[in-house]
């Protein structure tokens, strides 16, 4: 490697610079101010872990995101985190062991051994909240409720909110009695969105004429409010779980929209992202401009079920590098240029930062001025005493 090319860094992997840094530090204090007043308890998980506990229940879907070395000391394999879930759920389940509903939170670096058009990068900041043990209509509008103050937090606008259940595919599936190889096949036609394909797949695998019709629209049932009623006709004569599925989804838009009545609902029922682990509602939620979620979520229960304790799940995750970039990159300038000396000037600085403002003293032949190390005061000495200053003329910023 020449000397040109040793700034290069990996593909997929960023920096984080001045002003984003700093308006990441604040969003990351002011989201888990936001879930403490919620009653959500912070924890923060390992860099690393074994495999057989990352890639356990949620993190089965991880194994080729998640960078692999063998732990020197013991000579297992070893992950570094691609996603804090799964580590989450292992704390609820064996470190705290507490009983009744538990409500976690974190925000932490993540590391992917490669990135897709959903992920975005490779090192992303996860801020998140998992709530374990209810497995009620309460727990879910609670999380999309939270997921959408987080949102607003942020300074997120216009935002759309797209909501799936899981369980009406998975119920038509068991219906049906498909083989691992007809599932997968329809599995992948409704990921394609292709009609014509999935028409096929149905034709081969589904005998029964009900529910090849069922199958067949529910590659259509995506859009609007309108989705929920055309899905009742449609599953008019599907197996009970499905009607329930549906009576969920509604319930949840009604106590979403009575709170957010500015908030756009979409629904796609043939959504299978994460079908290895959700087993009921799931959602994702857009803002112009950006084409990625910003925030994706849903109910995963009995995930700590491999750590020996079961438990109903549900919980939402963000990228906090994702959720920065929605205010302006340039912040107001704001603090307080010093000069370099002058008499009684160190108790006055040390005040001025004892009550919270940012202070820029200045070096020994400094050449750079208050407006480069965004100030907006100059502290002057006035009748004796040091006095800051609104920057106005030119000379000012000099």
């Amino acid at each position: 490697m020449t000397i040109a090319d040793r700034w290069l860094l990996p593909d997929g992997m960023d920096e984080v610079l001045p002003p984003q840094a700093s308006r990441m530090e604040e969003l990351r204090r002011a989201l888990l101010d936001l879930y403490h007043r919620w009653g959500y308890d912070q924890v923060m998980p390992p860099p690393v872990e074994f495999l057989d506990s990352l890639l356990t229940g949620t993190g089965t879907d991880l194994d080729l995101q998640t960078f692999k070395l063998t732990d020197q000391m013991t000579g297992r394999m070893m992950g570094v985190s691609a996603d804090v879930t799964p580590q989450v759920a292992r704390m609820d389940a064996h470190s705290l062991r507490r009983q009744g509903p538990v409500r976690l939170c974190y925000c932490t670096n993540v590391l992917r051994a490669k990135a897709d058009q959903h992920q975005g990068g490779r090192s992303p900041v996860q801020v998140g909240v998992e709530l374990f043990g209810h497995a009620g209509l309460e727990a879910d509008l609670e999380i999309l409720r939270l997921a959408l103050a987080s949102l607003e937090t942020a300074g997120a606008q216009e935002i759309h909110l797209a909501l799936g259940h899981i369980g009406i595919y998975r119920s038509l599936v068991q219906t049906a009695g498909l083989d691992a190889d007809q599932e997968r096949a329809l599995f992948d036609a409704l990921a394609l969105k292709s009609p014509g394909e999935l028409a096929a797949r149905v034709e081969e695998s589904v005998r029964d004429p009900g529910l090849a019709a069922m199958f067949r629209a529910l590659g259509d049932l995506h859009g609007g409010l309108e989705v929920l009623e055309a899905a009742r006709e449609a599953f008019e004569e599907a197996p009970q779980p499905v009607g329930a599925a549906l009576d969920q989804l509604h319930a949840l838009v009604d106590g979403v929209l009575a709170e957010y009545p500015g908030i756009a609902p979409y629904f796609d029922l043939a959504e299978l992202r994460g079908y290895q682990y959700h087993t009921g509602m799931m959602f994702a939620a857009y803002v112009p401009h950006y084409g990625q979620a910003l925030a994706k979520g849903g109910r995963y229960d009995d995930t700590g079920r491999a750590f020996g304790r079961a438990r109903p799940a549900t919980g939402f995750s963000m990228d906090l590098k994702l959720l920065a970039t929605l205010a302006p990159e340039e912040p107001e300038p704001d603090g307080i240029w010093a000069p370099a000396e002058g008499e009684g000037l160190t108790e006055v600085l040390q005040a001025l930062r004892q009550q919270g403002e940012r202070v820029v003293q200045a070096l020994p032949g400094q050449r750079t001025g208050p407006v480069e190390h965004h100030c907006d005061r100059r502290l002057e000495r006035i009748d004796g005493r040091w006095e800051p200053r609104l920057l106005g003329t030119l000379q000012d910023r000099a």
